[in-house]
């Protein structure tokens, strides 16, 4: 008599018909808390992209990136420029800030050099104020390293792009010196700034309230705009 569950019935732990069917599925576990798995469908039925599909796809992506990358980049080119007029901006009332809380006169001190305009923050050592000879001599000493913009913001610089209504990239009065004085204000002047888009921005300060202000030209109407 042939035992239950021996390969010679045609029955074993692993392999079960599906009930109502005739094909076999894999089962897994033992007992009467297996389950089947139904058998995975054959390979070659398996769909799939044709050569002329993906080429389509392929070309259509190179089309949209082709039209919006020159956008995104103009656009980035625009916020840096924005980003060194505010930095410029912010750098400023820090040194207002700076002067009325130590009781001194403190500066920014613009620079030239071959590779653009610098500018450092300088405190009076004497109490006569921030002069160009004071620096040379080092009685106004220099209280942080010189910054580049295009350091930090690639592209953007102290500068005139063609057209501008200035005369110099640096307007302080015939002086490279911007000063703050401890009863909070300032000398007047302006300092532009220019995009690698050529966005051109000014940073205004008035004298009164040492206050500093961020401008874009629109050439469009040849006017100065609020951009703060």
């Amino acid at each position: 008599m042939k035992s239950r569950g021996t390969p010679a019935d045609g029955f074993c732990h692993h392999c079960v018909r599906e009930r109502g069917f005739g094909r076999p599925v894999t089962a897994y576990g033992f007992g009467r808390g297996r389950f089947p798995r139904r058998p995975r469908p054959p390979v070659g039925t398996s769909a799939g992209y044709t050569f002329l599909e993906i080429l389509f796809i392929s070309t259509l992506l190179c089309i949209l990136a082709g039209i919006s990358v020159p956008s995104v980049l103009a656009a980035v080119d625009r916020s840096r420029g924005a980003g060194a007029a505010r930095y410029l901006a912010t750098r400023m009332a820090l040194a207002r800030a700076r002067a009325v809380g130590r009781s001194k006169t403190v500066a920014l001190h613009f620079e030239q050099d071959v590779r653009g305009t610098w500018f450092s923050v300088v405190e009076d050592g004497n109490g006569d104020g921030v002069h160009t000879t004071d620096i040379n001599q080092q009685i106004d000493r220099q209280i942080e390293a010189p910054v580049l913009l295009s350091d930090l913001f690639p592209g953007a610089s102290i500068g005139l792009a063609a057209g501008t209504p200035a005369a110099s990239a640096v307007t302080l009065g015939g002086t490279m010196i911007l000063s703050f004085s401890p009863n909070g204000t300032a000398t007047s002047g302006s300092v532009y700034i220019v995009g690698r888009d050529r966005t051109q921005w000014v940073v205004r300060v008035l004298g009164v309230t040492a206050r500093a202000r961020v401008l874009r030209y629109e050439r469009a109407t040849n006017v100065w705009v609020n951009a703060d």
